[in-house]
Order: structure tokens, then C-alpha cells, then sequence
């Protein structure tokens, strides 16, 4: 019908644009956040397009469910404000019609935020992990860049050297500040480089001097040295026996039904059921007055969006600390939001009659 194909033209527009600007907004401030990690040592500069990408994936599902959402809100709300809405009402056309259209165009959006979020989500996830882990399991001095002064892991130290080789394991004019139990220390080197023995990691320092203060007794120490030999104390990280619940695929968490593996499935099907619930609640919120010239009807969907986003973020929160259960968690929160839609769409397709006849009663 030349309706159905009006609405679904009219949405698909504005989708496209809606998604092209929020993906624009939200990767610039990803990446932003990527180089700042890299800048800082979080992850591997070499990784930064990666780590942008395991990120970027991660956020899709949220971005798709806010652009459909807005462009269901934008598009009837610019057919209320042209007085096309009016035309079709008067036609015979009801607001629940308009329904059917929003769903055909809506639903492809809402099988690909399902497929993200069961499958991509915890694959994406498990990818960032392990490449911050691998990153992480890397000696101190070989995360050091030329010329970059950079501070260990647990804060004690601060690297700084001024040539590296391209393995990393060895650089030149070494110099390393160290700071425990009230001793500060300052060692300068021509060269250094790593060795293993057995398990542990030494630092070998060759042709340099140390210099070392003693803060309780203002004691000093200057010694020179061709070869010194320390324990780098930075083993490699093991990785951790249990994994985190946003790491684990669904089938996994379905498996083993802990109270963290429900709240990490709530919040995975929450944001799936939530995407449709939205969509039905963007119908009964572009409804406007094209009397009106301001849009309060967007505001208003970006505040319930919030609002719903948060809600689902709560519910995690509490299955996780065994307020509730997962069941009757989702049953409450979104069957109430269905309802809450389902009865905006009602009240907006039969509110304006049913006042009609009451004051129609009223006169009479």
C-alpha cells in the first residue's frame, strides 16, 4: 500500500542519517580514548585500530537500538508536523495501522542488534581482553617507547629508554628511577637488556652507576659497575581462572546459570527486548500538535531511552547481587515497558474520540 511504502521510505531515511551521525560522534570519541590509552600504556600503539574496532563492535548494538528509535520518533513526528498524519487519519487510518509498516522496517535492525549482542558481543569482548592481557604480560622495559618516559605497573618505577632494538629486549643509555620502602633510587646504564632465568626475569644493566637515598636516614649511596644484575619483578600475568561474564559466549552462560552469568544474560536479552519495545514506543511518542512549532516529543524519547538504558544496567546490578531473579526481572521491567507502549498507542488512537464524546455528553 501506498501508506506501507511511505512510512518504511520515510524511516529508512531517517535511520541512515541518524546512524551515520551517532557512529560519527561515538568511534571520534573512541578513538580519542584508544590513543589516550595508548599514550598511557594500557594497550599496544600497534594495537590502536584493533582495540578500535573490538570497541566499536561492543557499542554497535546500543547505537543501532538509539538510531531506529529516533528515526521511528523523527519521521512520524515530521509526518504529524506536515499535517500528513492528519490525511491519513482522516482516511480511515488509525495510529495502531502505523504500526505494521514500523515493524516490517524495523525488524531486519532488530535481527542484527540479536546476532550482535548473542554472538559478536562476548566474541569482541574476549578479543579486547586478550590483547590488554597480552599487552600487560610484556616485560616493563619492553613497553617502553624510545624517548618516552614510562612508568611500570605497580607505580614503583619509571623507565626511560633513549635508543631500543627492534626485539625490545635490550636498549641503550638506560635510565630507571625507583622509589620502595622509603628508598629512592636512580640508575643510569650505557646498556641493558633482559634475560630469563629459570622463571624469573632478570634485568642485566652494564657500564652505569647507581645512586641511591635513603629517605629516613638521608644516607646516600654512589656506586659504579659494569654488570649489575636485578630482579625485574614484572613475571608475566597469569591469566585469570575465571573469566569475566561479558568475555563468555551465551550457550556458556546458559550452562552455568550463576547469579553473575544471569545478570550478564538480562542485560544481553534485556537490550534485544528493549529494542523492540522501543520501537512501539517511538509510535505513541511522535505524536505531536503541528500547531506547536517547538519538538518536545524528542526530548522526551532520548530521556525515556535514558531512562530505559539505565533501568536495564540496574537489573543486571541487581540479578548480580541476587536481589532478583532473571525471569522475573525481564517479565517486570520490559512486559512493563511493552505495556507502557502498547497503551501510549492506545490512548493516542482513541484519547482524542473518547474526549469527544465526553464533552459531547457534557453539552447535552
Amino acid at each position: 500500500m501506498l501508506f506501507d511504502s511511505t512510512v518504511r521510505r520515510e524511516m529508512a531515511r531517517s535511520f541512515g542519517a541518524t546512524l551515520v551521525v551517532i557512529l560519527t560522534i561515538v568511534i571520534t570519541m573512541m578513538l580519542v580514548r584508544t590513543i589516550s590509552q595508548a599514550a598511557g600504556g594500557v594497550v599496544a600503539p600497534e594495537d590502536v585500530v584493533l582495540v578500535l574496532g573490538y570497541t566499536a563492535l561492543q557499542h554497535i548494538p546500543t547505537m543501532l537500538t538509539l538510531s531506529m528509535f529516533i528515526a521511528v520518533v523523527v519521521s512520524l513526528g515530521r509526518m504529524y508536523r506536515d499535517s500528513e498524519m492528519v490525511i491519513w487519519f482522516a482516511s480511515g487510518i488509525g495510529l495502531a495501522r502505523v504500526v505494521a509498516p514500523v515493524l516490517r522496517m524495523a525488524w531486519p535492525v532488530l535481527v542484527v542488534v540479536g546476532v550482535l549482542l548473542l554472538f559478536v558481543w562476548p566474541w569482541a569482548n574476549r578479543s579486547g581482553t586478550e590483547l590488554r592481557q597480552r599487552y600487560e604480560q610484556r616485560s616493563d622495559l619492553s613497553r617502553v617507547a624510545p624517548g618516552v618516559f614510562q612508568t611500570s605497573r605497580d607505580g614503583n618505577r619509571v623507565f626511560f629508554v633513549d635508543r631500543a632494538s627492534h626485539e625490545g629486549s635490550d636498549g641503550h643509555n638506560v635510565f630507571i628511577l625507583t622509589r620502595k620502602a622509603g628508598v629512592e633510587s636512580v640508575t643510569a646504564a650505557r646498556t641493558g637488556r633482559l634475560e630469563m632465568q629459570g622463571d624469573d626475569r632478570m634485568l642485566v644493566l652494564e657500564r652505569g652507576q647507581r645512586n641511591e637515598i635513603n629517605a629516613a636516614t638521608n644516607a646516600r649511596t654512589l656506586a659504579s659497575f659494569e654488570t649489575y644484575r636485578v630482579l625485574a619483578d614484572d613475571r608475566a600475568v597469569r591469566r585469570a581462572t575465571e573469566r569475566p561474564a561479558r568475555t563468555l559466549a551465551t550457550l556458556e552462560l546458559l550452562r552455568a546459570p550463576t547469579p553473575r552469568n544471569q545478570g550478564e544474560l538480562a542485560w544481553r536479552f534485556g537490550l534485544l527486548l528493549a529494542a523492540g519495545n522501543l520501537v512501539l514506543l517511538g509510535v505513541g511518542l511522535a505524536a505531536t500538535n503541528p500547531r506547536r512549532a517547538s519538538n518536545w516529543n524528542l526530548l522526551f524519547a532520548l530521556l525515556a531511552f535514558i531512562i530505559y538504558f539505565n533501568l536495564i544496567n540496574l537489573s543486571q546490578a541487581w540479578i548480580n547481587a541476587e536481589r532478583f531473579a532473571m525471569g522475573p526481572m525481564l517479565l517486570y521491567l520490559h512486559g512493563g515497558a511493552f505495556a507502557l507502549a502498547v497503551g501510549l498507542i492506545w490512548w493516542r488512537d482513541n484519547g482524542t474520540a473518547l474526549a469527544f464524546h465526553r464533552s459531547r455528553k457534557a453539552g447535552a
